[in-house]
């Protein structure tokens, strides 16, 4: 008898044009998943890290874009509907700390009634026994938690953006109790990489770095140098992701390498890259780094860069993931700053 041929597994990412979303979108698409991309409407083309998707000759029909918005719920009830998603990833969000304290309202609309809207969606269409949720938290939600924060840390958020995300956590254990969906948390602390947008610190400083060393800058500005970040791989974390939907039973899980970095530490990381030695001098916001070589002053500190309140340090504890998961970082620190660094010149040298 002949095998009965499988259909393939649906994959709803929200956020797809992001960074997390581009490359979740190829690591699904790679399991033989067929992948519906959610994006927003935009006067602008936004799909530059998906663009390949389009046309890769070797993918044909398994990416399908949608139109959609986290705020509108019609919408997510009409998707969902008509694509019966076998996996949700709801990574869309605005997710830039400090912009959250400028426009809090549609961040808390966005990222926490967004997640509430997603598991409406799954209920009200008694999805329940067919669509397991993946929810995209954050570290921002332990705030200034002592370090190292895992599973059972309390939670202090300091920003919008940190709390918005906290009440979609708490949701989502909510709607995991109450109406039995497969939904998770994953507690995913700083990752990067090359696709990561520029106005987040790591990839400002790489890109930064970049010009620099091209010629094509002088100066990098930034805000609190001393702030302690769990800085990891996002292609090692969107991995996590996956694999928290394929267990027997929902759970939560903190994705982390469980070291810390300082911003002025990521800074000299960076420089050296390009054959450059970072020395400081200064205090407060008169401190700058220098070119050791020659003095060129390449850093300088901005005010306005610094968030209204601050999050000292952020580390994390997998533990939990590396046990039930087998999940642990495959790519460390250097060798992904590196390559962010080499992909920024790269770009700039095409531009």
């Amino acid at each position: 008898m002949k095998k009965k041929k499988q259909n393939k597994k649906i994959a709803l990412i929200t956020g797809v044009t992001g960074q997390d979303g581009s490359l979740l979108a190829d690591f699904l698409l790679k399991k033989n998943y067929k992948v519906i991309g959610l994006k927003r409407r935009s006067s602008t083309f936004n799909t530059q890290r998906i663009d390949h998707l389009y046309t890769d000759i070797q993918k044909p029909n398994n990416f399908k874009p949608y139109y959609g918005d986290l705020t509108d719920s019609s919408n997510l009830i009409r998707v969902i509907q008509s694509t019966k998603p076998d996996e949700i990833y709801n990574l869309g969000a605005q997710s830039h700390v400090h912009t959250s304290f400028e426009t809090p309202e549609y961040t808390a609309n966005a990222d926490a009634l967004g997640t509430l809207r997603i598991l409406e969606a799954i209920r009200i269409l008694n999805l329940q026994k067919k669509t397991k949720f993946y929810q995209a938290s954050t570290s921002e939600i332990f705030g200034n938690s002592k370090p190292p924060q895992n599973e059972n840390t309390s939670f202090r958020p300091e920003s919008p953006y940190g709390t918005a995300k906290l009440y979609a956590y708490w949701i989502v254990k909510n709607y995991r109790k109450a109406y039995d969906i497969f939904a998770c948390n994953g507690i995913l602390f700083n990752h990067e990489g090359p696709k990561r947008g520029e106005t987040f610190v790591t990839r400002k400083i790489t890109r930064a770095v970049a010009e620099i060393y091209l010629n094509k800058r002088r100066t990098v500005f930034l805000g609190n140098l001393n702030a302690k970040r769990d800085w990891g791989y996002a292609k090692d974390y969107i991995r996590s992701m996956w694999m928290m939907l394929q267990q027997k039973k929902p759970d939560d899980y903190v994705i982390a390498t469980g070291k810390s970095c300082t911003v002025r530490n990521f800074v000299e990381k960076t420089f050296k890259v390009v054959g450059i030695n970072i020395a400081w001098k200064g205090k407060g916001l008169n401190e700058v780094g220098y070119n050791s070589k020659n003095n060129q002053v390449l850093v300088k500190i901005d005010k306005n860069y610094f968030r209204p309140n601050e999050v000292y340090h952020l580390r994390g504890d997998y533990k939990k993931a590396k046990k039930i998961l087998k999940w642990r970082p495959k790519i460390s620190l250097d060798e992904m700053i590196k390559e962010m660094v080499l992909n920024d010149i790269k770009i700039l040298k095409k531009s």
